[in-house]
């Protein structure tokens, strides 16, 4: 199903599509962050990409609650948007040859995944209110707050250290 098709009539088939798109997406990110954490080599920066991991399998945890309380089973579908920003952070850090830079080039991949995980959950926070789904929009809520102190707690690694080591 893509995102306008005839599939979607109701405000909650929307809801659905776009929670099955969220799911999927964090799923891949659980899959995806043990390679950054691989690659990365400021311990500032690992250690930030470890608690993540650990943030997104709640994430992950989170999500099946959602579905459980709008009668669904959780399920995702495919997201050709966090697969086209997984993929390019994967090209571009095989491309790094230089440690330093590529800690920086793995800061703005994860920003890139977490700015696209917000937009998100801040619709579907807005549609779960508007109708009348409060505990899916507190659980989501809990959630969206996760994901911008993950992307305050990038940008200020970003900005302490990574950048300056990487321009040096």
């Amino acid at each position: 199903m893509g995102l306008f098709t005839k599939d979607i009539e109701t405000m909650d088939d929307l809801f659905l599509h776009v929670l099955q798109d969220i799911y999927y997406a964090e799923k891949q990110i659980v899959k995806s962050l043990p390679h950054m954490i691989e690659k990365a080599t400021s311990r500032d920066l690992t250690a930030a990409f470890k608690s993540h991991l650990g943030e997104t399998e709640m994430h992950v945890q989170r999500l099946e609650q959602t579905f459980a309380l709008i009668g669904q089973s959780p399920k995702g579908t495919t997201c050709p948007a966090i697969d086209g920003i997984i993929k390019e952070a994967n090209e571009i850090a095989g491309e790094i040859a230089e440690k330093k830079v590529l800690d920086a080039a793995l800061v703005a991949a994860a920003q890139a995944v977490e700015h696209y995980e917000i937009t998100r959950y801040g619709t579907l926070i807005a549609w779960a209110e508007e109708t009348d789904k409060g505990a899916v929009a507190k659980l989501l809520t809990t959630t969206l707050n996760e994901e911008k102190a993950a992307d305050k707690k990038l940008t200020a690694i970003a900005e302490r250290k990574v950048n300056q080591r990487a321009a040096s």
